[in-house]
């Protein structure tokens, strides 16, 4: 049986955040070169003749980062899952991807061919393997112990997928992991890509190659993963949220309008006392009403990521704050909500116009935006030299007084709700960001906090800005937007080494 390998992009946030979390409110979501990576076997090559009388079969789930393995038991009538390893070792995401991915391949495939083959395949068992880009994780102390500038020259001299660092107890035992995390949505990410290679590996859909982009279009099957994987991740973190990191994690980046909150609702409900096929079946034939549009950069900017080092920011706690504030404050929170909406929207018009000068007249939308690379803002007007080049300097000029604007409304939210959305210590870096020559947007994804923060810059000024956030400890992560979603890879990441440059790991 064939060895499957998909992938899903980890997302950054460029606006919406807070209001992404009510229809109709908009957000701009990118996704990431960060990718997960999930690999399905089988456990048993061969099966005995008995075997298909069996009413469990086995699943493994490996996590070499993170040095674990976990057992389970999964009934073939009910697709439940039994952990037989220490109860501590188990991941709620991983449990309900596999859950609800095999639930649906009983409820989709009905033919009796079908069902024959999923029966056999299910009883080889599943061998999962779970693989994360280093660039979801912080890797901080380890370059700092190794006395290594914080460059991402640093971060890519790491090996591909390197062990997350354990914390110890007062006996020196290891405990919990040590999962610090920069922010690109970890858990959506995993979960998308084990449900879509277990849809893949059952045979229920046909996902896109990663090395094929004519085949990366829409269809019924990046649908039916989309659904499942909601489905597994809001039943894992315990509540209905907006979806828009498993959205990006599935169709890439785009502009997203969640989905009414009663089509998961529902099923967070009968999670409790209806089996994971009932509750499957329903949310299939759930309305989802979110709304995807394409979206990417510009040509010729450049996202960048920086993690600041001081401390990470809880997102629940920081919603609810929000949610407190708006509550106590309906008519002033509303006011500000609306001025942050339009400020969204008219960010997200700029980026648009400026990608259609860039395909109406290319040779001047390039030739502006490598003038205006190496000049601070100030100066970009000096460029508009005529009506075309004047377009291209207003729609950036534009672009940047939205994000000011947008900071300044998302700043207010934070003061009023109690709440550091935008940390003094993250404005003095993103004031200095915004004032180097070659910078267009910059500011806090997100629901903000200490966790991490973004740029885009103009042609070649990336050094720059990587250099001057290393002269103040900020580590310029390896992300780069990839507007692809989830799809199917034709070999194991660590044969081939995803940094460039890197050698491979073994294969366990």
């Amino acid at each position: 049986m064939a060895v499957v390998v998909a992938s899903a992009p980890g997302k950054v946030l460029l606006t919406g955040g807070y209001l992404i979390l009510e229809r109709p409110n908009a957000g701009i979501v990118l996704s990431t070169n960060a990718r997960f990576y999930a690999i399905i076997k089988p456990i048993h090559q061969d099966l005995k003749p008995d075997s298909l009388l069996w009413s469990w079969t086995d699943v493994k789930l490996t996590s070499p980062q993170l040095s674990r393995q976990t057992e389970y038991k999964m009934s073939l009538k009910n697709s439940t899952l039994q952990c037989i390893s220490p109860r501590d070792l188990a991941n709620p995401f991983v449990e309900q991807a596999v859950q609800y991915a095999v639930a649906a391949a009983h409820t989709i495939l009905v033919e009796k061919s079908q069902k024959d083959l999923l029966h056999k395949r299910i009883l080889h068992g599943l061998d999962i393997t779970i693989l994360g880009s280093n660039d979801f994780y912080s890797y901080r102390n380890q370059i700092e112990a190794r006395g290594l500038p914080l460059t991402p020259e640093a971060l890519a001299s790491l090996p591909p997928f390197s062990s997350i660092t354990f914390n110890s107890d007062a006996n020196g035992a290891n405990c919990k992991p040590e999962v610090a995390k920069t922010g690109l949505g970890s858990s959506a990410a995993m979960t998308t890509a084990v449900v879509a290679a277990l849809l893949q590996y059952l045979g229920v859909v046909k996902l896109p190659l990663s090395s094929n982009p004519l085949l990366r279009v829409e269809s019924e099957d990046l649908d039916v993963v989309h659904m499942v994987a909601q489905s597994a991740h809001c039943i894992a973190q315990g509540k209905v949220g907006s979806g828009f990191d498993v959205s990006s994690a599935v169709y890439g980046s785009q502009r997203y309008v969640r989905f009414s909150p009663g089509v998961l609702s529902s099923a967070q409900v009968a999670a409790n006392c209806l089996s994971s096929q009932e509750v499957i079946t329903d949310v299939l034939k759930g309305k989802w009403d979110h709304e995807k549009a394409k979206f990417s950069l510009p040509p010729l900017m450049t996202l960048l990521l920086g993690e600041p080092g001081s401390g990470g920011s809880s997102t629940p706690s920081m919603v609810g704050a929000v949610k407190k504030w708006q509550a106590s404050e309906p008519q002033k929170s509303q006011e500000t909500w609306k001025r942050l909406s339009d400020a969204n929207s008219l960010l997200e018009r700029q980026l648009n116009a400026l990608s259609m000068l860039a395909e109406e007249q290319w040779e001047t939308y390039k030739q502006v935006l490598n003038s205006c690379s190496n000049l601070k803002c100030e100066k970009w007007k000096e460029h508009a030299s005529d009506a075309r080049k004047e377009a291209v300097v207003k729609a950036l000029l534009g672009a940047r007084d939205s994000i000011v604007n947008i900071r300044c409304h998302m700043r207010k939210m934070g003061d009023e709700a109690g709440v550091p959305i935008e940390p003094e210590s993250q404005k003095k870096l993103l004031d200095a960001t915004m004032n180097m020559e070659g910078v267009l947007l910059a500011g806090v994804p997100g629901a903000g906090g200490f966790d991490a923060i973004f740029a885009i810059t103009l042609g070649e000024s990336t050094n720059k800005v990587t250099n001057m956030w290393s002269s103040r400890g900020v580590l310029s992560l390896l992300v780069r937007e990839d507007p692809r979603g989830v799809s199917i890879e034709n070999e194991d990441p660590r044969i081939r080494g995803i940094s460039s440059g890197i050698s491979a790991v073994n294969i366990n």
